[in-house]
């Protein structure tokens, strides 16, 4: 069935809808000593620490309109936090259209509507490979709401929040509700992409890959960043103080790396 901005369909009951998005960021560096390593792990977990990641998430909390009930939050030996933030229905205030239509969503401005009970939840993930030389960082969050509004409308905020070279997005909606006559609704709003929730600067910033089983409502984005500056993945120094044969070697590492993680396998 087919909802529009225009149409009001009466529920009996709540909305029984759980719309899921999962959003992966990785960050990749290039460290030639275990020191480099240690100074990178030290700076991602002081940047992504449980502290900065709660105000992150009470960010997406006020752009699909939830008020905090509970917040737990951990900082780990040696490195990685994680924080779950549980929901309830938050202020109403007037109910945007565009809230209904695929478009990127605001950045921290006000809360846009209300919606019954979520979650939301991040881990972070720092590791490196035996030999030293690359250091990736992941965080991985997650925003399920049984509200109106997608949780897709936090994406925009998220990928503003990362600095990011591939992102894997997933976003799927889960069971039904039923209008007064008792028809079920499987879905309340039309998407045919997670790429129209995505600004168009930041797209121009990737290459994109879509995966979608549409009569399941499951959509899958992956996106990585197109261009390519050696100075962005160093450490505490710049490419001017390598060789050119360094830079090459460095820079295949570092673009098989990326490679790798987005398609999803490993590369001789």
């Amino acid at each position: 069935m087919k909802i529009t901005p225009e149409q009001h369909v009466k529920l009996h009951g709540f909305n029984n809808l759980t719309k899921s998005l999962a959003f992966n960021m990785y960050d990749i560096c290039f460290t030639r000593t275990k020191e480099e390593r240690e100074a990178y792990l030290e700076y991602i977990d002081e940047q992504y620490n449980a502290d900065r990641l709660t105000a992150i998430l009470k960010q997406v909390s006020d752009i699909i309109g939830a008020h905090v009930l509970n917040i737990a939050k951990q900082d780990y030996v040696p490195q990685g936090a994680s924080v779950t933030i549980l929901v309830s229905e938050g202020p109403v205030v007037e109910v945007p259209k565009e809230s209904y239509t695929e478009s990127p969503g605001p950045l921290p401005d006000s809360v846009v509507m209300a919606l019954d009970k979520s979650h939301i939840t991040v881990h972070t993930y720092p590791e490196f490979h035996p030999d030293e030389g690359i250091s990736t960082f992941r965080a991985d969050i997650d925003v399920s709401t049984c509200g109106e509004i997608s949780p897709l409308k936090a994406l925009n905020y998220l990928i503003h929040s990362f600095d990011t070279d591939i992102m894997t997005i997933d976003y799927r909606v889960r069971g039904f509700t039923r209008d007064i006559n008792g028809h079920k609704l499987f879905i309340d709003h039309d998407i045919n992409s997670i790429q129209n929730y995505i600004p168009d600067k930041v797209k121009d910033m990737y290459d994109m890959i879509d995966v979608n089983v549409y009569q399941e409502h499951i959509f899958h984005t992956k996106c990585k960043l197109r261009e390519f500056d050696l100075d962005n993945y160093l450490f505490g120094y710049t490419k001017d103080k390598l060789s050119e044969a360094e830079q090459e070697e460095i820079t295949e590492r570092i673009t098989q790396e990326m490679d790798e993680i987005y398609y999803g396998k490993n590369m001789s």
